[in-house]
């Protein structure tokens, strides 16, 4: 086994030498790029699964919510009826002179929509008075009913009932009702003694089922409702559970503490949510079912040929862009073959990438100079590039430059091509402005848009850790500024004012003017800095601490825009730790002609 992985290996190491570079890039962009995709095509299934159903619980809890509130709002109505009955008429009234029908009857009628019936016994449970029936049943017993039995033993409490047939009174109508009965404890008055009674109220169970009916769940869900016990009071298909052609798990919902659950019942996996309804100890339980296995097959399987079709459209993409990007290399190493032969005329070609014309330019500039310059000129040559280099260095330092090379690299090699050429288009742009044709001074609208794509290419290298907006107020981008004063203060608002930042970074540019002043605040939210180490930040007595960003330090910014204004300008730094750091810089408000003029004075 191992021989045979070792003879493998060596032959793919084999086809990998010889493989052209159009093919290598092809096919790892292409392993790449699928690989990526089921990465996150397994995450997107996943999240999109676990928020589905956290969706669904949310949603569930949110009704039952309100269904319970309007199951509450039903039952505090049947409980003021039976508050008023007892406070304002039972306890008003000498049973020996005064009669209870009037006031009961102007009750009943107030409220007769949801009720059935109001009536009130004795300690032996004779009726004393009710509404609209008003005569018992033969052989009825209301003391030995279990309504009436509860009201007597826990006398500071209201009982509610199971949903039962109306069976105490005599229904002129001879209908069946089906209804839910709220008892009491009572005191009774007669000749100014009181005596134990009891206070019944009969409300129609339409009330309780509609408030639950038309509630529509998630998935074909339904919620039904039980007693403490989990005896069913109402289910939408209570008839068929009854009779014995349905089930239901209502009496293992009932011992559920309130919230959202996961049971499996004959097979079948669904949320529970369960919500207990005050007063009666009833419970509300709403019930979801989840996704069948085969909506999962069909989600693997379109899931699948989308990745295959991808995958197709992707190593074809690939094999395009590979293309493009090798064919200026294959035409290079051509011309180079042809100069290794001994061609005295060759034709290089300077396109492609920024690389691959960067390396062109560069062999036809050997070439060049190796045949038509002496060596006195390539000294004088390399002396003068030094010097270049060396100015260079004074604004941006090469850290800077190779890091924005390399970061190019690897997103190119990552097939990142749109995030590659925009950091490539913001460092041209970012040193034609640098250089500003030798200019000091430019356009406050040019070192907003230098700090720009500086900000562009940083964010592209740390990978969005941080967000930067660079804003100016409306007119001031039209005066002037000496260049390259905004982006030290960045890179050390990156360097060190984002170091601390895990996410949420936030870097803003913004330009206002104040009187006869332009000033410039760039803020991050970073970890600030303690007092001594700001006072510290600007003294010229206290040595610089250079950064490994660009080279030009916030003291250089603050020294040569002195030297430039006066001393009443410069930098002005406010800080507090984990609070962020601001600095402002403070510039006279100068128009083209003041530039212009200043321009003029600084030049030999």
């Amino acid at each position: 086994m191992k021989k045979l992985f070792t003879r493998a290996a060596a032959s793919l190491s084999r086809r990998y030498r010889t493989m052209s570079i159009q093919m290598v890039i092809s096919l790892s962009f292409t392993a790449a790029a699928v690989a990526g995709m089921l990465l996150m095509g397994l995450s997107l299934v996943w999240r999109y699964s676990a928020g589905t159903e956290q969706l669904v619980r949310e949603n569930t809890e949110r009704v039952l919510s309100q269904v319970n509130m309007n199951m509450d709002s039903y039952l505090r109505r049947m409980m003021r009826v039976s508050d008023t009955m007892y406070y304002r008429i039972i306890k008003n009234a000498d049973l020996a002179t005064q009669s209870l029908d009037e006031g009961m009857e102007l009750l009943y009628e107030e409220n007769r929509d949801e009720l059935v019936s109001i009536a009130v016994f004795d300690s032996k449970g004779a009726l004393v008075a009710g509404t609209p029936l008003t005569a018992l049943k033969e052989g009825a017993d209301p003391a030995s009913s279990d309504w009436y039995q509860a009201a007597l033993d826990k006398m500071e409490n209201l009982h509610f009932s199971t949903p039962h047939i109306q069976h105490l009174f005599a229904d002129p109508d001879d209908s069946f009702r089906w209804v839910v009965s709220l008892s009491r404890y009572v005191q009774l008055t007669r000749e100014g003694s009181t005596y134990s009674g009891v206070l019944l109220v009969d409300m129609g169970f339409s009330g309780i089922e509609q408030v639950c009916r038309d509630v529509e769940l998630a998935g074909g869900g339904y919620i039904y409702l039980t007693d403490a016990e989990g005896e069913l009071i109402y289910h939408p298909r209570q008839q068929l559970i009854y009779a014995g052609l349905e089930t239901e798990n209502n009496l293992a919902a009932a011992s559920l503490p309130d919230g959202v659950h996961t049971e499996t019942f004959e097979g079948e996996r669904r949320l529970v949510a369960v919500k207990t309804v005050g007063y009666t100890g009833w419970k509300l339980v709403g019930v979801v079912p989840r996704g069948g296995a085969s909506d999962d097959g069909y989600t693997f399987l379109f899931g699948l040929s989308m990745l295959l079709f991808s995958a197709f459209l992707m190593a074809l993409l690939n094999f395009r862009i590979s293309a493009r990007i090798s064919d200026p290399i294959r035409r290079l190493e051509q011309s180079v073959k042809e100069l290794e032969a001994g061609a005295q005329e060759v034709a290089i070609r300077e396109d492609g990438c920024y690389e691959v014309r960067r390396l062109a330019h560069s062999i036809a500039s050997m070439v060049s100079t190796m045949r038509h310059l002496m060596d006195d000129i390539i000294l004088q040559e390399k002396r003068k590039r030094r010097s270049e280099l060396e100015v260079l260095q004074s604004q941006i330092n090469p850290h800077f430059l190779y890091n924005t090379l390399d970061s190019v690299i690897w997103m190119t090699e990552a097939g990142r091509y749109d995030e590659a050429i925009q950091m490539v288009t913001s460092l041209a742009r970012l040193f034609r402005i640098a250089l500003s044709r030798g200019r000091s001074f430019i356009p406050l609208a040019d070192e907003l848009e230098h700090a720009r794509h500086y900000m562009t290419i940083q964010q592209i290298r740390y990978q969005d850790k941080f967000t930067a907006s660079v804003t100016a107020e409306e007119g001031v981008e039209g005066l002037y500024t000496l260049k390259l004063i905004v982006q030290p203060l960045l890179e050390n608002a990156i360097y060190h004012g984002m170091a601390g930042c895990e996410e949420d970074g936030r870097i803003t540019v913004t330009a206002r003017r104040d009187g006869s002043d332009l000033v410039i605040d760039v803020a991050d939210n970073g970890t600030g800095m303690p007092p001594e180490v700001v006072e510290r930040l600007l003294d010229e007595s206290q040595p610089q601490t250079r950064s490994s960003g660009s080279g030009i330090g916030v003291r250089n910014v603050h020294r040569r825009i002195r030297l430039t204004f006066g001393e009443q300008y410069g930098l002005e730094v406010f800080s507090e730790p984990d609070e962020g750091t601001t600095v402002r810089i403070r510039l006279p408000a100068l128009t083209a002609e003041e530039a212009a003029q200043l321009q003029r004075e600084e030049e030999p």
